[in-house]
């Protein structure tokens, strides 16, 4: 299977791919989330979905429940449903979310039972929301404690109680998220690595970094939480057991925007080098195995790509290199998220306006 490249912006904040891999809703930095259906390799407009007021930064599609959940920079966000309207035309149609923020949302995700939501923000909280039904909109709750600074990212833990969190703060948070009404008390009863008496609120366990943290995700059975952060590290914490021990690896190249869990033992990284990068466990021990964008016959090596990406943004900056302003990879700018599509493929989105589709293996150009 070979990579397939959309132009469809000039820049892309963020991107989301409905339950049955068909669809795909992005944002091209603006107040706009446009809806593009699949076919082949080519991705056709279908809707455009206008409410905001400032740069749309999250996007999540429920993939049970076929919602569209949206944040932005105007401190709203909004719950999509496809349904008909007045005359009987298939619309999407907002309902707004009581957020009671006073500062930019940065982050959204629903919960793995789609039932709730959370949503970071520069308030120095992370807002848990979940419908109220007597009232007939969605509601949230608000994590502060000792929040210092801006809430980047977070994921919610496969229990759906569990929400990770990382910031400017250079701190990792792993807090509960249970929601009286919403959850079921025996969903916790048997207890956690982070304990079993879980509130909401609860702060389980908190982890500092050296730099801001950009992405964070628990694999897939969540006994791994890993982390990037801005400093070039990539952080990974066995969280099995209350015996937590951590892996951190620093990168030769440039820091990550975000990453993607493959399976236990697999995740992709993607930043300003603008080439995915492959980690992976073998005997408990964490690498840096490769990246993944590469010219026919150029070396795997991660530390010689990272060379190799200096010395062409040397020339790109030089007289010399004027006439020459591409990169050897298929993203031309910063690769800023990265969204596992199927068992078989995945798709990065950048500042250079790209929508890109990749198989699982490796890559050769």
């Amino acid at each position: 299977m070979s990579v397939s490249l959309n132009q469809l912006a000039v820049c892309i904040t963020a991107h989301a791919w409905n339950g049955d891999h068909t669809k795909v809703a992005l944002c091209p930095n603006s107040t706009e989330v446009r809806i593009y259906i699949r076919k082949g390799d080519s991705l056709e407009l279908e809707h455009t979905l206008n409410e905001h007021d400032a740069v749309v930064t999250g996007i999540d599609w429920g993939k049970s429940t076929d919602r569209i959940v949206t944040c932005s920079q105007d401190r709203n966000a909004y719950v999509w449903t496809y349904m008909k309207d007045d005359i009987g035309k298939m619309v999407w149609k907002p309902t707004l979310v009581i957020l009671r923020i006073n500062r930019a949302a940065t982050a959204v995700e629903w919960s793995p039972k789609e039932d709730k939501f959370a949503v970071s923000s520069g308030a120095k909280c992370l807002c848990v929301c979940y419908f109220e039904k007597d009232n007939n909109w969605w509601v949230s709750k608000h994590f502060k404690q000792d929040v210092e600074s801006t809430v980047t990212c977070l994921a919610w833990h496969p229990n759906n109680i569990l929400i990770a969190a990382g910031g400017t703060d250079n701190i990792v948070r792993v807090v509960s998220g249970f929601v009286q009404g919403i959850d079921n008390r025996k969903d916790v009863a048997a207890g956690t690595a982070f304990g079993s008496k879980l509130p909401f609120g609860t702060l389980c366990a908190s982890f500092p970094t050296n730099g801001w943290v950009k992405s964070i995700k628990w694999s897939p059975s969540g006994n791994r939480l890993a982390w990037v952060t801005h400093d070039s590290r990539t952080h990974i914490l066995e969280c099995a057991t209350t015996e937590h021990t951590f892996s951190t690896i620093t990168q030769p190249g440039l820091p990550f925007q975000d990453f993607e869990w493959l399976d236990e033992n697999r995740f992709i990284a993607v930043g300003y080098d603008a080439n995915p990068t492959l980690f992976v466990c073998a005997g408990n021990v964490w690498k840096l195995d490769r990246v993944l964008d590469l010219k026919e016959g150029a070396k795997a090596g991660a530390g010689a790509d990272a060379k190799k990406f200096f010395q062409d943004k040397a020339t790109l900056g030089s007289e010399d290199g004027a006439a020459d302003r591409n990169l050897d990879t298929r993203h031309q700018n910063c690769i800023s998220v990265i969204r596992k599509i199927d068992e078989k493929t995945f798709s990065t989105t950048g500042l250079d306006g790209n929508l890109a589709i990749w198989p699982h293996s490796a890559v050769r150009i």
